[in-house]
């Protein structure tokens, strides 16, 4: 099949993958379901969940020097270069840990706002409320305009033209994310960063990787960006832990640290070497996915493949969901459904798709999916966390699916079944 419809894993490989993660298939009290809602915090391996609860057994500080702690803070550090250089393909920078992807987004936004010149700052209508929510803090804190690039509502993603018309010579910052959450569509972040620095070359450019960086591999450097954030929960991983890599750059400028540790430090007080231990289960996976194809090289270029090899068949099983099979319909020809912001290009678009079932109530569709053993999920304008992004899209809301590449074709196919028997009642 043709690389822009995606490439499925063979059968045995699929179901050898998802058989590493917990509940993929079944949740253990309320019994079998489809687990369809990975954006709003993916299905989780087994080894991340059991390597933090082995290290977390711990009571060691690893800032003393008996062997248990200098293992642990080996643990950090090699935690800390691998998910820099491995996952953000960052050869320089430094990398921000909080409790929470959001957390980090803040304190991005924050160091760059306060401490650049300008008068504006630039921030996508369908930006997650951590991005687009400190882009406003800030600007009313600095005094600072805001500038709001619309979406395209027809892909319901950012084009490159509108960005570059809210973009001059006194923009302190630019915070456009890398895919929506809603429509899966992925930005041309390359091209904007491109062009947005022909107007302004010392411009601060951002992006939100939290939906994106677990379909499709990224890099920092490649793009040019001074900062980007990731969210392991939405990667396969756990709760409780974000991170974010930082450009040369943005570290020069004051930010929170004890004041003797180093400038390029961002973390306060003990580390949780847990967090980073779970992390690089989620390199070993994807390496492991890597080496399947290409054999043994080197950690960053089977991480690579991996992620790839993640994309591809993420797009194929996107583009069985939306066109089926001669025996099952895909949900662009299922009668009294409609596909919200859908486009041809597959290649634009992360596994997720915005649905709706004529007619139907959004959140009773859905409880109505949960009744039938398939887990999604509704992002409606009476949400906080939805209203300005589905609105800015045209729609008043959605059903979000977001299936996980692990998952295979009985799966969609199933979906699709239960989709078409719903629409019919």
């Amino acid at each position: 099949m043709d690389e822009k419809f995606g490439i499925l894993f063979d059968d045995d490989f699929q179901q050898e993958l998802k058989e590493k993660f917990f509940y993929a298939d079944y949740d253990p009290e309320h019994g079998e379901r489809l687990f369809f809602d990975n954006s709003g915090g993916s299905l989780r391996l087994k080894k991340c969940v059991k390597v933090k609860a082995e290290y977390e057994a711990f009571p060691d500080c690893p800032e003393r020097i008996h062997a248990r702690s200098v293992h642990l803070k080996g643990l950090v550090e090699k935690g800390t270069k691998e998910i820099l250089e491995i996952i953000f393909g960052a050869k320089s920078g430094a990398l921000i840990t909080e409790l929470t992807a959001s957390q980090t987004m803040f304190q991005m936004v924050g160091m760059i706002m306060e401490n650049v010149g300008g008068t504006n700052a630039v921030v996508s209508s369908i930006e997650h409320p951590s991005a687009f929510d400190a882009i406003e803090y800030y600007c009313n804190k600095t005094g600072k305009e805001m500038r709001v690039v619309p979406a395209n509502q027809k892909t319901g993603g950012i084009d490159v033209e509108e960005v570059i018309k809210c973009v001059d010579k006194n923009t302190t910052l630019l915070s456009i994310m890398s895919a929506s959450n809603i429509s899966g569509n992925i930005m041309n972040i390359k091209e904007i960063v491109k062009r947005a620095r022909e107007i302004k070359p010392d411009l601060y450019i951002i992006s939100d990787m939290v939906q994106h960086a677990p379909h499709c591999g990224i890099d920092v450097e490649d793009l040019g960006l001074d900062g980007a954030n990731i969210a392991p929960y939405k990667f396969f991983g756990v709760r409780g832990c974000g991170f974010a890599y930082v450009s040369d750059r943005v570290i020069k400028f004051p930010h929170h640290k004890l004041l003797a540790k180093p400038q390029e430090t961002f973390e306060l007080g003990t580390s949780a070497p847990a967090n980073f231990a779970a992390m690089m289960e989620i390199i070993n996976y994807v390496c492991e996915i890597g080496e399947h194809f290409i054999g043994k090289k080197s950690r960053k270029e089977t991480y690579d493949e991996g992620m790839r090899r993640i994309h591809l068949q993420e797009r194929a099983l996107l583009y069985r969901m939306l066109e089926g099979t001669p025996e099952v319909k895909g949900l662009r020809y299922i009668d009294g459904v409609t596909v919200h912001v859908d486009t041809d290009d597959l290649t634009q678009r992360d596994l997720i798709v915005a649905m709706s079932i004529d007619g139907a109530d959004l959140t009773e569709t859905v409880a109505e999916y949960q009744r039938r053993g398939v887990t999604v999920y509704e992002r409606v304008n009476t949400s906080i966390y939805s209203k300005r992004i589905v609105e800015a899209l045209g729609l008043t809301g959605a059903i979000r699916v977001s299936p996980l590449h692990c998952h295979g074709k009985e799966d969609i196919d199933k979906f699709l079944k239960i989709t078409a028997q719903m629409a019919k009642e």
